[in-house]
């Protein structure tokens, strides 16, 4: 998982049902920032798996037209083996499956 830039910062865009979770962040600007809003989110979500987090230039975000949800499987050399459509009603989890399952040779 990769985090990238916050999709709804209260200083840009808030969403009436981030006030209701209380999940309320500023759009960070230094990557200290962008780490402690990842790791709240990471915490706040229960993610178990490795989350990296995307520079401040956003660059990994521009290069996979991840914004908003995307889920991708990435091969070797960073080549990007499956795109999702833009979720989350994009999503098609056994496409997703195989892939993974295709990369991991299983």
């Amino acid at each position: 998982m990769v985090y990238i830039a916050e999709a709804h910062p209260s200083d840009i865009w808030q969403m009436q049902s981030n006030i209701k979770e209380r999940v309320i962040f500023r759009n960070p600007t230094t990557p200290a920032e962008r780490q402690d809003v990842a790791n709240s989110c990471v915490r706040k979500l229960h993610i178990e798996i490795p989350a990296l987090i995307d520079g401040i230039d956003n660059r990994v975000e521009q290069q996979y037209t991840a914004w908003s949800d995307r889920l991708f499987v990435v091969g070797e050399m960073a080549r990007s083996d499956t795109r999702a459509n833009p979720g989350p009603f994009g999503f098609d989890s056994k496409k997703l499956e195989s892939a993974l399952r295709d990369s991991l040779g299983q």
